[in-house]
């Protein structure tokens, strides 16, 4: 209290001072570059700005030091496993090319045809079905756009629906999630197949696929193309939930790829076009070449194994010696008739070359070749035997 009683008047003097300058401040605007400001307001932020940055930038030092030195323990290690990632996606693409090759190569050399989409035309949503039971959507553009019915409709996410009814500038949609469509799908993983149909709730679910099946959830599903309207392989969505149905099929929800409720913009497909794979750079497409590079190769055997390996293919000879199963003596392997040269008592002359036996017909009571008569001792030519002959 002795301080406040010396100095009552200074004090006094101060604060009455200290008032009007808050008064002044809270009246006085300052123009800036936003508009004119009260003075009170801009001395405030002048004064606690400095330390509000001193504040802001000692928190982002503080957080680089952590990120930059002290977080960076296992960086080494993680950066480690990120090149061998990398190095196995490299090795993955480049056998998945050599696949999607080989399979061009198969596909022209059975005459397959890849179905593309030609042209689309861009469409605005301008307005969708009032009730539950229908889910159709209405488009800006019709029949002088070249919009013709069955017609698939599809975002860059997915499949929308198909062109149920065209007009002179407007079209209507009957989308997937509908009662009344269907739509070919087959899995991704499992290559199953069946028909993607709407329910009476707005869901979507694929129906036909026996209960004996696996199917996993979060399997994506794409369009077959069986049933003539969407191109095969674009995405209709993933598997919700698997379970068993009452009947002997599966019920299995899907999550459709597009947000079927926040439709705009959709493409409708007005042309498609089948085109035989490009084959350009992919070498030869014949059959045998393709199949060469599945099939295992023959090693070629060493110089010690190709002895062993001629033994071994070489057929086995009987053994006279060594008795039939039966207990019976073996009977001897005929020999082939050998031609007799006669005797050349005149070497002027040329000697004939006999003809060789051939086989007794089935009629006669001896199959075996009648030998050749010795010539005679004059030279002259040997009489040839006769065949189907009965020995006299």
């Amino acid at each position: 209290m002795n301080f406040f009683s010396q100095h009552k008047n200074t004090v006094v003097l101060s604060t009455v001072l200290l008032a009007q300058f808050l008064a002044l401040a809270v009246q006085v605007k300052r123009q800036t570059a936003e508009g004119p400001v009260r003075l009170i307001r801009f001395m405030a932020v002048s004064t606690l700005s400095p330390f509000e940055r001193l504040f802001i930038y000692s928190g982002q030092g503080v957080r680089g030091v952590w990120a930059n030195y002290i977080d960076l323990r296992n960086v080494r290690r993680e950066n480690l496993r990120l090149k061998a990632e990398a190095e196995q996606m490299r090795l993955d693409r480049a056998r998945e090319q050599e696949d999607a090759r080989q399979a061009r190569r198969i596909q022209a050399l059975l005459g397959f045809k890849e179905q593309w989409i030609d042209t689309t035309v861009a469409a605005q949503v301008i307005g969708t079905s009032g009730t539950e039971s229908s889910r159709l959507l209405y488009l800006d553009k019709g029949a002088k756009d070249g919009i013709r019915a069955d017609m698939p409709v599809i975002t860059p996410d997915g499949v929308v629906g198909k062109v149920l009814a065209v007009y002179g500038e407007t079209s209507q949609v009957l989308m997937i999630n509908d009662p009344t469509s269907g739509v070919g799908a087959i899995l991704v993983n499992s290559r199953l197949q069946g028909i993607a149909k709407g329910t009476a709730t707005g869901e979507i679910q694929l129906n036909y696929i026996m209960g004996d099946e696996t199917v996993q959830s979060g399997e994506a599903l794409v369009t077959s193309g069986g049933d003539r309207v969407f191109p095969r392989g674009l995405p209709i969505g993933t598997v919700a939930g698997v379970s068993m149905g009452h009947s002997l099929f599966l019920d299995i929800k899907l999550r459709p790829a597009v947000d079927l409720n926040r439709l705009e913009e959709v493409l409708v497909i007005t042309e498609q076009k089948q085109r035989a794979p490009d084959v350009t750079g992919l070498g030869p497409i014949r059959a045998s070449d393709i199949l060469a590079q599945r099939l295992p190769g023959v090693p070629v055997p060493t110089p010690e194994q190709a002895p062993a390996q001629s033994s071994q293919a070489a057929p086995a000879q009987p053994n006279p010696a060594s008795p039939n199963p039966d207990g019976s003596k073996p009977r001897p392997a005929p020999a082939p008739p050998k031609p007799v040269s006669p005797p050349n008592s005149d070497s002027s002359k040329p000697q004939p070359v006999p003809a060789k036996p051939k086989p007794v017909s089935p009629n006669a009571s001896d199959s075996k070749p009648k030998p050749v008569s010795s010539p005679n001792a004059g030279g002259s030519k040997p009489k040839p035997a006769s065949e189907g002959t009965h020995p006299q």
